[in-house]
């Protein structure tokens, strides 16, 4: 069965919830996940116009909200005060990007090991250097990953991912596409599993 994409962005604590649930949904419905890094920086305020969501009135106060309520909701721990967000993410998605190109095997690992250090453990990566700091299984070769992540070669498979969720539609974190159907934001995920189940309405 075609994978489901998974489209999101280090700097969403709702990629970060969605990050601990898309592989049982996927699995629980005979698919597996493929993984999309993409940069809010770039859909959000360069291609719509718009402010970070923290930024714009009302709707802030309610994603602050709405973010603490979830993590008590799911028992996902907050490392982090959810008005000092990560600063970046390029480092970790240029690093998600050189791994589904050179080591695939290891990237749901990688992008599960970087969630928990930026969300859980509230550290900032915005060097490669940073990427000592989070906890990988051995099966990620650190050194490697390290020099890749500053690599021009990482950059450029950044640039043309995002490049390629933009051209799908993606604007937001977490975005699933199943079969090129758009399901965006975590609390759409009851809705794509019953897409999954009955192929769709």
């Amino acid at each position: 069965m075609p994978e489901i994409e998974f489209h999101f962005d280090f700097l969403s604590p709702y990629g970060y919830f969605a990050s601990r649930s898309i592989e049982e949904l996927a699995s629980r419905n005979g698919r597996a996940v493929s993984w999309h890094p993409m940069l809010l920086g770039v859909t959000v305020m360069k291609v719509m116009g718009l402010k970070p969501l923290l930024e714009t009135p009302l709707k802030g106060d309610y994603v602050r909200h709405d973010i603490e309520r979830l993590s008590r909701m799911l028992q996902l721990p907050l490392g982090r005060d959810v008005d000092q967000p990560p600063t970046s993410s390029l480092v970790p998605a240029r690093a998600v990007c050189w791994a589904k190109q050179h080591a695939p095997h290891v990237v749901s690992e990688l992008v599960r090991g970087l969630y928990v250090a930026i969300w859980e453990r509230g550290i900032d990566i915005n060097e490669p250097s940073d990427l000592l700091r989070a906890e990988f299984p051995r099966s990620i070769d650190r050194s490697a990953l390290l020099m890749a992540a500053g690599s021009t070669e990482a950059s450029e498979l950044l640039r043309r991912a995002v490049e390629m969720s933009i051209a799908k539609g993606v604007f937001g974190s977490p975005t699933l596409l199943i079969d090129g159907e758009p399901f965006w934001g975590l609390d759409r995920f009851d809705q794509a599993e019953r897409w999954l189940q009955t192929g769709g309405w």
